[in-house]
């Protein structure tokens, strides 16, 4: 395996602001390449690229296909099992000693910095500042492990300020995402847990309650001074004390616990700009019914190959050292723009798929997708599932429901207890979630009497699998549920 081919298969796995910034450093290092300002469609840019990039070397194979042989089998064997051992930055290996050492180096067109030490950048082992965003999403990896779920919060940490308020609309995202209000205020309930005390709040009130409850100090008096802080703000202390029935020395304090509360919990991380996850496919509704399928022209790097630079400055090359150096740039520059074609390529092909097979999700909501699984896409579309799977990694699709990373796609399946199509877990989570938030406060349903009508509407699961989702969606037992709903009822 050349270490060009290498290269290309990595940049499968690049998202598209580390792949523009791959792209910058090339345009930096290899004279023959130049940025293209064309505005051609993406289709007809494609096609440019292609003919652009190709070579005798390049156009008798894919860029999949190791020299000589009639096909990718090869390559994907070796990308199977063993990939962790082929991309350069791994270090050496039993299996990597095979390989260009100069290439491991990065002396090679394939980069990373100098071997001698020459680009060495002591800014690169500077920690940054973490940011509010990074914090809530590490915590809720942690905190919530149903996909469904976890798809949720990502969505609404998104919409978290820098002071750490949640500025958004339950109902609006209920409606975007086809869940039902409760399911996101579930969430809502959730992030609200996170540290610090006090983020993801709806309004000034609900922060400091969250504090106050975080301190033990969340009673009918600090209520009532909460929901009337406006009076807090005129001054208006008599009317206070009348509406929280206290007296002057206990709203004092309660006045200095509300004073010594942080009003803004986000302003404690970095303040780094947080960048907006830009989509590397946009899904739209077609006219028939289906939908339509494109790359976001925005994030595809627009790189040439200055032929006519090449054929003059290499009639002015003084001996085999520079002749070598501009055949090794020209033969790169080539590489990576065919590299950088097949790559949306196989993004499109991948993406089409994966629409094609979510197409009930993006219809009617989350409780509508399917399971899916690598081999399945790849199956289809006829490539390797590491292939897939680096595709799938750190790439974005937009569509009407919002916007996904590509992996989030793929869903565990259970069985149909008809021997029809199987269902996916997140939809079995979310009937589940449906049957106990309708469950009659005289009648809780027991995982027994769950796995009974989820068998009866079709879906094949055991009685653990049951409670095992139910405690993943932090779910009390019946037992626990019969107590909550009839002390709320007395």
């Amino acid at each position: 395996m050349t270490p060009q081919l290498m290269q290309a298969i990595k940049l499968l796995q690049l998202s598209n602001m580390d792949l523009l910034s791959y792209v910058d450093s090339e345009l930096e290092r290899n004279p023959l390449l130049e940025s293209s300002e064309a505005q051609d469609s993406a289709a007809n840019e494609l096609d440019d690229r292609a003919e652009i990039a190709a070579s005798p070397a390049a156009e008798s194979a894919d860029w999949l296909t190791t020299d000589g042989a009639p096909s990718g089998e090869s390559v994907n064997n070796a990308l199977d099992t063993e990939i962790d051992n082929v991309f350069p930055e791994d270090g050496p290996t039993e299996r990597g000693t095979e390989l260009d050492a100069g290439a491991l180096a990065g002396e090679s067109w394939s980069g990373g910095g100098s071997s001698s030490g020459e680009d060495y950048n002591l800014e690169a082992f500077v920690a940054g500042e973490l940011s509010l965003h990074d914090h809530l999403s590490e915590q809720l990896v942690l905190a919530v492990a149903d996909p469904i779920l976890r798809l949720i919060g990502q969505d609404l940490i998104d919409a978290v300020d820098e002071a750490g308020y949640l500025r958004i609309e339950a109902d609006q995202v209920a409606e975007r995402l086809g869940v039902s209000v409760d399911v996101i205020e579930q969430v809502v309930s959730i992030l609200q847990s996170f540290e610090p005390a006090g983020i993801c709040a709806r309004n000034l009130a609900e922060c400091l309650a969250l504090q106050l409850k975080e301190k033990n100090r969340f009673d009918p008096a600090m209520a009532a001074l909460l929901d009337n802080i406006e009076l807090l703000a005129r001054r208006d202390l008599p009317q206070l004390r009348r509406l929280c029935k206290v007296d002057d020395e206990d709203l004092t304090e309660m006045i200095h616990e509300i004073l010594a509360l942080n009003p803004k919990p986000g302003n404690a991380f970095g303040h780094t700009v947080v960048q907006p996850v830009v989509p590397d496919v946009i899904v739209t509704p077609a006219s028939d019914g289906g939908w339509t399928v494109e790359l976001n022209s925005e994030t595809l790097p627009r790189v040439l190959v200055n032929q006519s630079y090449y054929a003059a400055v290499s009639k002015t090359a003084r001996d085999d050292t520079e002749k070598a150096y501009l055949s090794e740039c020209l033969q790169t520059a080539n590489w990576l723009v065919k590299s950088l074609d097949q790559r949306a390529r196989t993004i499109l092909k991948v993406s089409s798929e994966i629409v094609r097979q979510q197409d009930a999700f993006l219809t009617y909501g989350v409780e509508y997708l399917r399971p899916l699984n690598l081999r399945m896409v790849a199956e289809v579309i006829g490539m390797h599932e590491s292939t897939v799977s680096r595709v799938t990694s750190n790439k974005y699709m937009a569509t009407s429901r919002g916007i996904f990373e590509l992996k989030y796609f793929f869903t565990s399946s259970i069985a149909s207890s008809e021997g029809g199509d199987a269902h996916s877990a997140e939809s079995v989570r979310h009937k589940i979630k449906q049957m106990i938030d309708a469950e009659d406060p005289n009648d809780i349903l027991s995982d027994d009497a769950i796995v009974k009508a989820l068998k009866d509407s079709g879906v094949d699961i055991a009685r653990r699998t049951v409670a095992k989702y139910r405690e993943a969606m932090r779910i009390a037992s019946s037992v626990q549920r019969r107590r909550q709903k009839q002390a709320m009822l007395a």
